[in-house]
């Protein structure tokens, strides 16, 4: 089984778990695939066996949080630093898990005043970040860049 291994604190739970089961010998035959350095670090210091999107191109199993879920079951998750890698890999999963608990429950989205997630490469960034401040602005709304450092 190839498995997303996904960052943020709910992933980090299921990261840990995965490890106590291999370990347990009650989960075999299982590939992860992380979606930052960070969870890498992580299932490298549990034993999770490691591989890529180039060589497991399908992924049979990614299960991540959610940042705000409204009534109707809208969502929105990634306000992390892994929203593009983990677009990625549950764009190639056959089964995408989400998972929350009450604090992430809203009446609308929007309505926990948290930022909305738009992850920006290195490639071009002035250019979208502008476009995206320009986007907004007559909303009232303002553009802010979050840099994960070199590390990230």
């Amino acid at each position: 089984m190839v498995h997303d291994l996904g960052t943020g604190s709910t992933a980090k739970h299921v990261v840990d778990r995965i490890g106590e089961l291999l370990h347990q010998g009650k989960l075999k035959d299982i590939v992860g695939i992380p979606t930052s350095k960070k969870t890498h670090e992580q299932a490298l210091s549990l034993g999770i066996p490691l591989s890529d999107m180039d060589s497991h191109p399908i992924v049979d199993l990614a299960i991540d949080g959610a940042n705000e879920v409204d009534p109707y079951l809208n969502l929105v998750k990634g306000r992390g630093g892994s929203h593009l890698r983990e677009m990625m890999i549950e764009g190639a999963c056959k089964k995408f898990v989400v998972t929350v608990d009450e604090f992430k429950l809203v009446n609308y989205i929007g309505s926990s005043s948290l930022a909305m997630p738009v992850e920006v490469i290195q490639f071009c960034w002035k250019f979208t970040a502008s476009r995206l401040q320009n986007l907004f602005q007559k909303s009232g709304y303002v553009a802010k860049l979050k840099t994960l450092g070199e590390k990230a």
